[in-house]
């Protein structure tokens, strides 16, 4: 017969109730103030029924289990990678928003106009004050591309703008150069010939033959499948963020010219695109994926990064989420961007889906 073998336990099982205690009062307090936390601040602030001295072998035991660490030998202890991960994992389930302030952040969303842009700008101002973090919303970008309406607006005799509106709300531009002068009048015509013939068409739809006529409708029957095709080659549309100086003052990245420029990346397009692909993959809208120091992509190792997925299934989604320091109120990030998700995706539900 062969020997059993020793099953490892999953994270955190190691642990006593006393020590998964006392960890997360050792994550709270530093993430309060950013200073090691010892043994007698605790027994002291939290009024608890042991002494200093078994707070100090409990938190001794954290630290040879690889949940703490000591910075100085005679410091307190700080939260390692695995001890967030720890504390993360018990919060992105049972977490949640107090119901005054849910209530207050819908009544904020449903005041505002039914206009994409300002519920992408709220996001992204809810989502930096809850969290005290960075915040980044991206656009409601369409799985599928599909037209919903076509305006030409004359700019001059011989040159418009199209503007191509898909359905979920994303919104695409291009100046034409037109071989002869054509006046709104004519325009306007055109677009209502190209708005009744391709109505919640998809790009393959758009393509099939007959060709429009040659001249300018030619021209806008290229053009509008050309910008079809490349709202489908990108997922992240237009970006919002809010909080990044907010984040920049903090003591991790005040005096740390790589975690700035890690903070820097949020700006670059292709950085975003990689992070939204990473969010596409989970299934559910609305689920929270927190990545912590070596789970975060290379660029952010020394932060955290909490994202969830939006939208309208079939139809249009983004991203919102937020990153900062890894000592990060999760706690109030958890619930706050799995609450602003779940309520952008029920605003597209309401008033985007036809």
């Amino acid at each position: 017969m062969s020997p059993r073998r020793k099953r490892t336990p999953p994270p955190g099982e190691e642990l006593t109730q006393r020590q998964q205690f006392l960890l997360g009062l050792v994550v709270r307090e530093y993430v309060a103030a950013a200073q090691p936390v010892g043994s007698r601040r605790l027994v002291e602030r939290y009024h608890l029924p042991l002494s200093a001295a078994t707070v100090r072998n409990e938190l001794a035991a954290l630290s040879q289990k690889g949940y703490l660490t000591q910075p100085h030998t005679s410091a307190g202890r700080v939260p390692t990678e695995k001890g967030y991960r720890y504390v993360i994992g018990r919060l992105v389930e049972r977490s949640d928003l107090p119901s005054p302030l849910k209530h207050t952040i819908a009544h904020q969303f449903y005041q505002a106009e039914q206009n994409v842009g300002q519920w992408m700008q709220l996001a992204a101002s809810v989502l930096a004050r809850q969290a005290r973090a960075a915040s980044l919303v991206t656009a409601p970008h369409p799985e599928e591309a599909r037209y919903k309406h076509l305006e030409l607006i004359s700019l001059r005799p011989r040159q418009a703008l199209l503007v191509l509106v898909l359905q979920g709300g994303e919104i695409r531009q291009r100046l034409l150069h037109l071989d002869a002068p054509w006046g709104q009048p004519r325009l306007s015509a055109l677009a209502d010939r190209f708005n009744r013939r391709y109505r919640g068409q998809r790009l393959a739809e758009v393509r099939v033959p007959p060709l429009p006529e040659p001249g300018l409708p030619r021209q806008v029957w290229q053009a509008v499948s050309q910008e079809m095709e490349e709202s489908e080659r990108r997922l992240a549309a237009e970006v919002y963020s809010d909080g990044l100086q907010h984040v920049l003052n903090q003591p991790e990245f005040a005096h740390s010219e790589a975690a700035r420029r890690a903070l820097a990346m949020l700006g670059d397009r292709a950085f975003l695109e990689k992070l939204l692909r990473r969010v596409v993959a989970q299934a559910e809208i609305g689920a929270v994926q927190v990545l912590v120091g070596g789970d975060a992509p290379q660029e952010l190792r020394q932060c955290a990064v909490i994202l969830a997925r939006y939208g309208a299934p079939g139809l249009a989604s983004g991203m919102v989420g937020v990153v900062g320091p890894m000592r990060m109120p999760y706690a109030t990030a958890i619930p706050t961007v799995r609450f602003v998700a779940n309520l952008l995706s029920e605003m597209m539900r309401e008033t985007l889906v036809e």
